[in-house]
């Protein structure tokens, strides 16, 4: 019999723990989940951390010493954030323009808004962000998983490595070794990740299965329904117009990240499988290396449609109706604060709070959605690692363009 392949199981093992969760639902035990089941997926997640940092560091600096030309990197980099910011406006249209069909049509429901409480962490604006992505101690930014900092750090080191020519050779052999190492050990820990989504997989139904069956599910169908149209008409599309990837190909391909992307709800913690997945698709090694890192930074696509979705919703519930001029506001607040928010903390929180403010409709409305978040979570995190797969495959193939014209 052959042995099924990592996306298989993964898929079997979603299935699953579907099955198991419901039962515990419905049987009165979802502590049962959480007590014996999630602990197995914690540990897997926490495997997975325990790799992230040396993944990016050493895929990233590899990368950029792969490119051999500071210039490629450039152009890889501006492209990669061109990509993501249109993408991103794009995700926000999408994402209004369902909320509104859902609204308009009545399917919002009216919650009770008196309990709402909801206190948004201080986000100190872009320019804090941007002076906090230069680490003052590197390994503090390691111990810490500040993955933008690391971002910077790899993009020095590498930097500096191609700089000093022959003499850097021996800095070129340790990267080239350390890779080749964590790239096995990041090759036995995807492999337990059927572990890891049963486990997290059966402690999401069985906990939220309550506010899955309850007033908030057409919420929660209004955004995924923007999440399917985004991976469809445009992840699948540009990548098949800008890379020659079919659609099925493209999300056969993408599935093994998809899932485990859906159950930890890290886009962090997937970018092992997301190389993966992305290499095999045909992306370039040195490239998928440098913007899958960057992606799962900046790139916020599903965090977009959910915040469409949810001011949309919560201006309803304030008794609001959000005019053209205010749509707009929350298309250019979004895609800008994607960038903004990068790397903070409950980024999708702080950015909806950003939001609600530019709009005027009071932030403590949040409280309303906060216990249903993670089902949110789990569907723009999907999203999120689709359009950093997509990305890859995109760049990868204009930049083998260009080196096909710059040699003729």
């Amino acid at each position: 019999m052959k042995k099924l392949t990592l996306p298989m199981q993964i898929l079997i093992a979603l299935v699953a723990g579907i099955v198991v969760g419901l039962i515990c639902f419905f049987a009165g035990i979802p502590q049962f989940t959480a007590n014996y089941l999630k602990p197995f997926g914690d540990i897997f997640v926490n495997l997975l951390k325990f790799i992230v940092v040396p993944v990016v560091l050493f895929s990233m600096i590899d990368g950029i010493l792969s490119m051999e030309d500071m210039k490629k990197v450039g152009a890889v980099g501006w492209k990669t954030v061109a990509y993501f910011l249109v993408t991103t406006a794009i995700a926000c249209v999408i994402g209004l323009v369902c909320a509104s069909v859902f609204n308009n049509a009545g399917f919002f429901p009216v919650l009770d808004t008196a309990n709402a409480e909801y206190e948004a962490k201080a986000f100190g604006g872009f320019m804090k962000t941007l002076v906090d992505i230069f680490p003052t101690n590197m390994w503090q930014s390691f111990s810490s998983a500040n993955m933008l900092q690391v971002i910077v750090i790899a993009l020095f080191f590498g930097g500096a490595i191609l700089a000093a020519g022959e003499k850097a050779q021996l800095c070129r052999d340790i990267v080239s070794s350390f890779y080749s190492v964590i790239e096995k050990l990041m090759s036995f820990v995807i492999s337990l990740s059927p572990i890891g989504v049963f486990a997290y997989m059966a402690w999401v139904v069985a906990t939220q299965g309550a506010e899955i069956l309850g007033s908030l599910a057409l919420v929660l169908g209004c955004a995924y329904i923007g999440y399917i149209i985004h991976a469809v008409a445009v992840y699948s599309v540009s990548a098949k117009v800008f890379a020659g990837t079919s659609p099925l190909k493209f999300f056969k391909g993408a599935a093994a990240a998809m899932i485990f992307a859906f159950t930890s709800t890290s886009s962090a913690a997937t970018l092992p499988v997301s190389k993966e997945c992305a290499d095999k698709m045909g992306a370039d090694s040195d490239i998928s290396s440098f913007v899958l890192p960057l992606g799962a930074t900046i790139n916020m696509d599903g965090t977009a449609i959910y915040q469409c979705v949810a001011t949309v919703f919560l201006a309803s519930c304030a008794g609001l109706e959000l005019t053209i001029g205010q749509m707009i506001i929350v298309v250019v607040t979004a895609t800008l604060a994607s960038i903004g928010t990068a790397g903070v903390s409950g980024a999708g929180m702080i950015m909806l709070a950003m939001v609600l403010e530019a709009i005027g409709i009071p932030v403590a409305y949040i409280g309303l959605i906060v216990a249903v978040d993670r089902l949110f979570d789990m569907g723009r995190t999907c999203l999120n690692v689709t359009g950093d797969i997509s990305c890859s495959l995109c760049v990868s193939k204009w930049e083998s363009k260009k080196a096909a014209k710059a040699k003729k």
